[in-house]
């Protein structure tokens, strides 16, 4: 069948957008998956059942009603929102990026994260019409400080991203070129957003410091909290912020199911947080482990992905990929999203068994 687009069709499409590749999700059907940050864990089969009844009994022919705000309450006690600040919620943190795009879309407004990072930053900001600015990290993936002020006093970005942890280098940014970016964003009256996406893993968080800033969101996800199957995102900041930038949300973008799932989730947090907690520790074993390969180079992590670099010329990241995944284990390779990442391959945290597979592929591939 010929893929190609109508030309008829084609001119009613942007031309950007056709100039743009989609995002991509690897087939892992029979595979080992370890490229995608998620919890490897699954609920113990009573928590199946209780939730499968508890779904099972929710009214899916109305659209969502009053427990979306039990929803929100939930969260804002769990995340210990400070006294004054509002919560949001998207489909997860996806949508939220987006929105936020779609409600500073303003003529000539751009968006400034380092990079590498989320590639979402970039997309949504060129989705929206916002020219977007990506400041390169330093060799270490430390933010380049000097870079990120010079770039925030010329730009003067509408928003600014700081992924705490980041995407895909997996480590927090120093405190103190964090708040010399917030103050300087701040005094051109721009937004920062904290993407606190993998804070479950974290060894610190930015929310206690949020009520000390008028201009700073924070954002998480429940997707690396256990629920990536579930899609949802929150948005945290002060409250008359956030009820503009809700204003552009769709109505009942969280569906009752969406809704249920994370409230129940929350009921049985300690559930998932010995989950988050196994896997700090399997990260950190897993580090270890890593270093006694010759030829590789994990780096620190604060998330549940570990990020190498794998010594050796030429395409060596993608021949080690293809060595891993025909040997059953589909991990990410990332060492053509920047410069920096050249020959690096971005492993997913896994269970003990799914982490000793890896370690057996990547040895036998390198």
């Amino acid at each position: 069948m010929n893929s190609s687009l109508d030309p008829q069709m084609a001119r009613l499409i942007r031309p950007d957008v056709q100039a743009m590749h989609a995002y991509t999700v690897q087939d892992s059907a029979g595979m080992v998956k370890l490229d995608a940050m998620e919890n490897p864990h699954r609920l113990p089969p009573a928590l199946q059942a209780e939730l499968g009844q508890r779904l099972g009994a929710l009214a899916l022919n109305r659209y969502p009603d009053s427990r979306i705000h039990t929803l929100h309450q939930a969260l804002t006690e769990y995340a210990q929102v400070p006294e004054g600040f509002g919560l949001m919620l998207g489909n997860g943190s996806d949508e939220l990026i987006s929105l936020l795009a779609l409600a500073c879309a303003q003529p000539g407004a751009r968006v400034l994260a380092p990079v590498p990072g989320f590639v979402m930053y970039a997309m949504s900001a060129q989705l929206q019409g916002l020219q977007f600015t990506g400041v390169p990290l330093t060799v270490d993936f430390e933010l380049d400080l000097p870079a990120m002020l010079a770039a925030i006093a010329q730009d003067k970005p509408a928003i600014t991203y700081l992924a705490y942890p980041n995407n895909p280098t997996a480590n927090l940014w120093d405190d103190e070129a964090v708040e010399a970016i917030v103050e300087a964003v701040g005094q051109q009256g721009g937004l920062v957003v904290m993407d606190e996406a993998y804070q479950p893993f974290a060894s610190k968080s930015y929310m206690k410091r949020l009520a000390g800033h008028r201009h700073v969101l924070l954002m998480r996800t429940l997707s690396k909290f256990g629920l990536a199957g579930v899609r949802l995102g929150y948005m945290v900041g002060p409250q008359a912020l956030i009820d503009q930038i809700d204003k552009v949300r769709p109505p009942y973008n969280i569906s009752v199911l969406n809704c249920e799932c994370a409230l129940f989730a929350l009921e049985h947090r300690a559930e998932f947080a010995q989950q988050a907690s196994a896997l700090v520790q399997a990260r950190e074993q897993l580090i270890a482990d890593l270093a006694l390969l010759p030829g590789v180079q994990p780096f620190k992590s604060d998330a549940n992905m570990v990020l190498v670099r794998l010594a050796g010329d030429g395409e060596r990241a993608a021949s080690v990929f293809d060595g891993m995944k025909s040997r059953g284990v589909l991990v990410k390779n990332v060492s053509k999203m920047h410069a920096l990442l050249t020959n690096c391959l971005r492993l997913t945290v896994g269970t003990a068994d799914e982490n000793r597979q890896m370690l057996q592929a990547l040895q036998q591939s390198l």
